[in-house]
Formats: C-alpha cells, sequence, structure tokens
C-alpha cells in the first residue's frame, strides 16, 4: 500500500499520504527521524515502483474517503520522496484528476537538481527542512549522503525559490545541545533569508528518534528561535484531530499501516480501536511481538517492532 491516511497534520489539515519510495530510502539519516536510522542512504534517483499502481492506490483511497474530505495529497515518502523520478508526473496526474492541494514533504537536499526542481513546479506547496547554518552543523544533525554538502544543499533551495510559484513552508528542527545555541540559530536565520520562504515553522522532536540521547531545546531556547527568525509558526505540541480509516478493513491492520508512519501515542491507537468498535488489538500486539511500547519525554508511543532496532 503507497497510501495511508488520511491523518491529521499540524501543518496541512487531513492529509492523504503517498509514499512513492521503500521504507526508509533516504538522502538524509537525521538524528531526530521518527522513522529511525536510514537503511539505504542514496541520492541516486530511481523507479522505485510502478508508476501506475502508486496512482490507482490514490485513485482507490480518494473514492472511498471523498475528496471533499482532503485538505492535501501530501507526498511524503519513508523517507526522501524526491528519489522518486516518476514524482512529477505523479504530481501531474493528481493536480488533472482531483481538485485537491498537492503538497510535498522534503528534506530540500536534492533541489539541487534541475529534474527535482521541475518536478515539483505543479505541486501547490513545498515544505522542505533546513536544520543548520554551516557545514559542520549539518553533518551532525541530518547525516546526509557524503556527496551533498551544505552550500550545494543551500544553493538547491534558493535557486527553487527563485522560479517556484508555489507556497514553501520551511521547518525548522530544533534538538536540545545541537543546533539551539544563539549561533546556531543565528546562522540558519542567514540562510532562511536567502530562501525567502513564505512560512517558517519550529519544530522538536516529539516521538522516540533514531539517535539515543535527542531531546527538545528548554522551552527559553524555542522562545529565542523564535525572536531571531521573526514571524514563526510553532510545531512543538502533537497534533490532535481523527485518522481516517475508511481503507482499513480493521482495527489492528490500521494501527500497523499508521503507526509504520506515524509512530502513534497510545492513547491514538486506543482511540483507533473504539472507532473500530473492537478491543484487545493492542494488547495483542504487544504480546505477539508486533508492536512495542517506548516512551520518550514521558510518553508511551507504539512502534512496529522492526523499528526498535533502528532507534537503538
Amino acid at each position: 500500500m503507497y497510501v495511508y491516511g488520511p491523518v491529521p497534520s499540524r501543518r496541512l489539515g487531513r492529509s492523504l499520504g503517498v509514499s512513492p519510495i521503500p521504507p526508509k530510502t533516504c538522502s538524509y539519516n537525521c538524528i531526530y527521524c521518527q522513522l529511525g536510522r536510514t537503511d539505504k542512504l542514496q541520492v541516486k534517483r530511481e523507479v522505485f515502483y510502478p508508476k501506475e499502481d502508486i496512482l490507482s492506490d490514490i485513485e482507490n483511497v480518494v473514492k472511498v474517503v471523498n475528496s471533499a474530505n482532503l485538505d492535501y495529497i501530501t507526498f511524503v515518502g519513508d523517507g526522501e520522496p524526491t528519489l522518486c523520478k516518476d514524482l512529477g508526473w505523479l504530481i501531474g496526474q493528481c493536480k488533472e484528476k482531483w481538485q485537491i492541494p498537492v503538497a510535498v514533504i522534503t528534506n530540500g537536499s536534492l533541489l539541487f537538481m534541475e529534474d527535482v526542481r521541475q518536478d515539483l513546479k505543479n505541486s501547490d506547496v513545498v515544505l522542505p527542512s533546513l536544520d543548520a547554518g554551516n557545514e559542520m552543523v549539518y553533518r551532525k544533525v541530518n547525516r546526509p549522503h557524503g556527496s551533498i554538502g551544505f552550500e550545494e544543499m543551500l544553493q538547491g533551495q534558493v535557486d527553487f525559490r527563485k522560479k517556484y510559484s508555489g507556497e514553501i513552508w520551511l521547518e525548522v528542527m530544533l534538538v536540545k545541545d545541537v543546533n539551539d545555541s544563539d549561533k546556531s540559530l543565528m546562522e540558519m536565520n542567514d540562510a532562511i533569508e536567502q530562501i525567502k520562504p513564505d512560512r517558517i515553522y519550529i519544530s522538536v522532536p516529539i516521538r522516540p528518534p533514531a539517535k539515543p540521547g535527542v531531546r527538545p531545546p528548554e522551552p527559553g531556547r524555542i522562545i529565542r528561535a523564535h525572536e531571531i527568525f521573526g514571524t514563526t509558526l510553532d510545531l512543538t505540541d502533537y497534533e490532535d484531530g481523527e485518522f481516517g480509516f475508511d481503507n482499513y478493513p480493521d482495527a489492528r491492520t490500521a494501527i500497523i499501516e499508521i503507526c509504520s508512519r506515524h509512530p502513534l501515542r497510545e492513547e491514538q491507537a486506543k482511540d483507533i480501536e473504539m472507532r473500530f468498535s473492537e478491543s484487545g488489538n493492542i494488547d495483542s500486539m504487544l504480546s505477539d511481538g508486533s508492536l512495542v511500547r517506548v516512551e520518550y519525554q514521558n510518553i508511551s508511543y507504539l512502534l512496529p517492532s522492526n523499528f526498535i532496532k533502528k532507534i537503538q
């Protein structure tokens, strides 16, 4: 299944997620990633799956959930979606078939490639990341493929801004004692001013991260980031709202499918059980090892068991 949700998004409302790449195929290996360590670190773009199959999956789900109930079709991937060579074709097909805005959530690392910029040109919103203002912090936070340098990544985002007519919503992920000092924030602000995004979001790790010890900054540091960046929006709280379940046959399938891409707070998983009028699934999956309970920042999360080896 390439499509999941809709899921409640703090930025995109009711978002229908589309993953056109294999799990954890990425150009980064970010220390904060909620999906664990990257399995395949690469920059080469590929056709991973038949594009017609991905489009058919989108069509089937849109029919079930009703396009009027969707705010965005979002290409996000279980890694870096711009690694998919068919992304431009998929975006174009979505724009032709439905009156639903298309968003792409990307780490922004491959925007130095002309073909990537061309593939994204028909999307309505692109949401790239920028977590550093220099090479050293970039390598420490994002742990990119060795062929991508900070300046190359930044110039790609700057070049994309010059010709892209849609909206750019930039996300900055702050990690305690890594990129939250005044020096780091000011260097990031210099880069942000070059990119000229339409919005700036400040995020912090709220789900179990890929690297142990990664923590959100102190509240004072987050306030300081808002001061330095100027007009910003905050993503430091938990998302709320209901997940879409119309394309899932039962609670067990829904929980596994969703938390494989969007780790669930235990309370969210219990809400899913209630929506299906089922009970006992969570306990059963914890007992048989399908799910593992992980505590992070005093919150209980449910993750697929195969995630655990990626966050240790």
